[in-house]
C-alpha cells in the first residue's frame, strides 16, 4: 500500500513494514518530518539509512521503519490502569469516529478490561500521546484501632491569695472502685476493597492495631459490645504515668506519719492527711500526697519510685529532708532541703537554701523565689526572682542531655527491646500451642506452663517500661538545644548561671532569658 508519494520518492507499506523508493535524489532529511507528521502510523527506525537513500536513486525499495497499528493499549503494571495510544490524525479520527470507536471497544476486550472505563474526548487526543482510558478503584484502608483511657483532673497547682493566707491546691488522688471502666479499644476496621482494570479485587489494608497500654497486675481486658474494655482488678488509685494506665493500692492515714504509724514503705500510693513528723520516711511504690497545711518539717526521706509527690504545705528541711520522685514533686516551699524528680518539680512560692534536680524547675514567675542553694535541670529553670539584695550566690545549673550518648543509649534500648518483643512472640506461640490441651497436662506440666505465663506477663511488663524509658529519653534530646534559664522579674547580683560548659556570675540586678546564642551564653 502507498502511503506516501511525489516526485523524489514513494513510501509504501508491507505487512507492517515502512518501505521507500527513491526516484530522484535531492529531498532534504528534515523536511521528512512533514510526511511523518502528515502519517503518525510511520515508525522511522533507521535514519542512517533514510539520509543514504534520499541521495540516491534505488532500484528496490528500502526499509526505513515500521507501520504502527490505528490504535493500541497498554495496562500498567500494577493493572490499576490502562492507556490508549493513537496514531492517527484528529483529521482522520473525526472524519472516522465510529470505525475508531469500533476499534478502541474492541482493543478493550482484547485486553479484558472491564473496571472503570472512561469516556475519550476527541479534542484531548494527541497523536503518539498516552490517554488514559480506564482507572482502577484503589482500595481503602480500614481505621485504626481508636483508644481512649480515663481522664483524670490535671495534676496542677492552683496557687490562690485570701487576705492573709496563701493557698496551694491540686487534685492529686483519684479514687475508683473495683471493676471500674478504665479505658477501651474500639479495633482496627477491614477497609474497602478496591478493584482493578480487569474487574479483579484488590485486598484493603486493615487499619493498623494499638494495644492498650496498662498494668497487668491491676486491670484487665475483656470484650464488651464489639470492643476490648480495660477494667480495674482492684480498688485503689487510678494513674497514668507516661502513656501505662495502673491502679495503685490506697493507704490512706488520717493523720500523721510518726510514732503511731512507724517508717512507712508501701506497695501503692499513700495520702496523708496529717504531716511527716521528724525522723520518720515514706516510701511509696506509687504516689505520695501530703495534705497538712504545716507542711512537712525535719523527715528523713519521702520518695516516690514511679510516681508524684504533693506536699501542700512547705518542706522544713532542717538540712536533712530529703524528697525523691519518679515523676513529679508539687511543694508550696522548700527550706534548706534536697529534692530530686525524674520529670519536672513545681514550687508555688519559694526555694531557700535547698538543692533540686529535675527535668525542668518551675517556680511561680509571679512572684516565686530561688534564694541560696543550686538548682540544676536538663531543660527549663524558671524563677521571678532568684539571689537576694545580699547577694547570695544562689547557682541555676542546666546540664542537657548529650545528644551523641543520648542516641547511642537509645539506640542500646531499642535493640534490647527488639529482642525482649521476639522473645514474647515465642512465648505467646508456646502458650497459643499448649492451650487446647491444657486440661490434659500433668502436674509438673502444668506447673512448667503457668511459669511460662509467668514470664510472658513479665516480659510483657518489662517490654512496655523499656518502651517508656526509649520515649522518655528521646523527649530529653528533643529538648538539646532549647536549653534556658527564664528569671522573669529580678536576678540579683550573685546569682550563678550555667548552661553546659558555659558560665557567668551576675555582677549587676538583670532580668530576661539565659540561653546558648551561637555557642555563647547571653549574660
Amino acid at each position: 500500500m502507498v502511503i506516501f508519494e511525489n516526485r523524489f520518492f514513494e513510501v509504501e507499506e508491507n505487512n507492517g513494514k515502512v518501505y521507500i523508493k527513491t526516484i530522484q535524489p535531492g529531498f532534504m532529511l528534515k523536511d521528512f518530518d512533514t510526511i511523518v507528521r502528515l502519517n503518525p502510523r510511520i515508525k522511522l527506525t533507521n535514519f542512517a539509512v533514510l539520509k543514504k537513500v534520499l541521495n540516491e536513486v534505488t532500484n528496490n525499495p528500502v526499509e526505513i521503519g515500521t507501520w504502527l497499528p490505528s490504535v493500541t493499549l497498554e495496562v500498567s503494571r500494577d493493572k490499576m490502569s490502562a492507556s490508549l495510544f493513537v496514531f492517527e490524525t484528529v483529521d482522520f479520527i473525526r472524519e472516522n469516529q465510529q470505525s475508531f470507536q469500533q476499534d478502541v471497544k474492541k482493543l478493550l476486550e482484547e485486553n479484558d478490561i472491564k473496571h472503570g472505563i472512561l469516556d475519550i474526548k476527541m479534542e484531548s487526543i494527541v497523536s503518539g500521546k498516552a490517554i488514559l482510558i480506564a482507572q482502577g478503584t484503589p482500595p481503602v484502608k480500614g481505621e485504626d484501632a481508636q483508644i481512649r483511657y480515663l481522664q483524670i483532673p490535671e495534676r496542677k497547682p492552683v496557687i490562690r491569695e485570701d487576705g492573709k493566707a496563701d493557698y496551694y491546691d491540686m487534685n492529686f488522688i483519684f479514687e475508683i472502685e473495683e471493676g471500674a471502666w478504665l479505658g477501651e479499644k474500639v479495633h482496627a476496621q477491614s477497609g474497602i476493597p478496591g478493584t482493578n482494570v480487569h474487574g479483579e479485587p484488590i485486598a484493603a489494608q486493615r487499619g493498623r492495631d494499638l494495644p492498650l497500654k496498662y498494668d497487668r497486675k491491676s486491670a484487665y481486658e475483656e470484650e464488651e459490645d464489639g470492643k476490648t474494655v480495660l477494667r480495674s482488678k482492684i480498688s485503689g488509685v487510678f494513674e497514668d504515668h507516661k502513656g501505662m494506665v495502673s491502679v495503685n493500692h490506697h493507704l490512706p492515714i488520717s493523720g500523721d506519719v510518726g510514732v503511731e504509724t512507724g517508717n512507712i514503705d508501701f506497695n501503692g500510693s499513700i495520702s496523708i492527711r496529717g504531716t511527716v513528723q521528724a525522723g520518720f520516711s515514706v516510701i511509696a511504690k506509687g504516689d505520695i500526697s501530703i495534705e497538712g497545711p504545716e507542711g512537712v518539717s525535719g523527715a528523713k526521706l519521702i520518695k516516690s519510685i514511679d510516681g508524684d509527690i504533693f506536699i501542700r504545705g512547705g518542706i522544713f528541711g532542717l538540712g536533712q529532708t530529703r524528697v525523691e520522685a519518679g515523676g513529679n514533686i508539687f511543694v508550696k516551699h522548700v527550706n534548706e532541703a534536697h529534692l530530686v524528680a525524674g520529670q519536672d518539680i513545681n514550687i508555688g512560692f519559694y526555694a531557700l537554701g535547698s538543692n533540686i534536680s529535675a527535668h525542668s524547675i518551675l517556680v511561680d514567675e509571679r512572684k516565686g523565689k530561688i534564694i541560696g542553694g543550686t538548682a540544676i535541670a536538663k531543660s527549663t529553670i524558671v524563677s521571678a526572682i532568684t539571689g537576694n539584695r545580699l547577694e547570695r550566690r544562689t547557682e541555676l545549673i542546666i546540664n542537657s542531655v548529650n545528644k551523641t550518648d543520648g542516641l547511642e543509649l537509645i539506640q542500646t534500648k531499642a535493640a534490647l527491646l527488639k529482642s525482649m518483643q521476639e522473645d514474647t512472640l515465642q512465648l505467646e506461640s508456646q502458650i497459643n500451642r499448649i492451650l487446647p490441651v491444657a486440661q490434659n497436662l500433668t502436674k509438673p506440666q502444668l506447673a512448667a506452663f503457668e511459669q511460662t505465663k509467668q514470664k510472658l506477663a513479665s516480659n510483657k511488663e518489662s517490654v512496655m517500661n523499656l518502651d517508656r524509658e526509649i520515649k522518655q529519653l528521646m523527649n530529653d534530646l528533643r529538648s538539646v538545644g532549647k536549653e534556658e534559664i527564664h528569671v522573669t522579674k529580678e536576678a540579683h547580683p550573685g546569682t550563678y548561671i550555667q548552661i553546659g560548659k558555659k558560665s557567668s556570675i551576675l555582677s549587676t540586678m538583670t532580668n530576661g532569658r539565659f540561653l546558648l546564642e551561637f555557642g555563647e551564653l547571653n549574660v
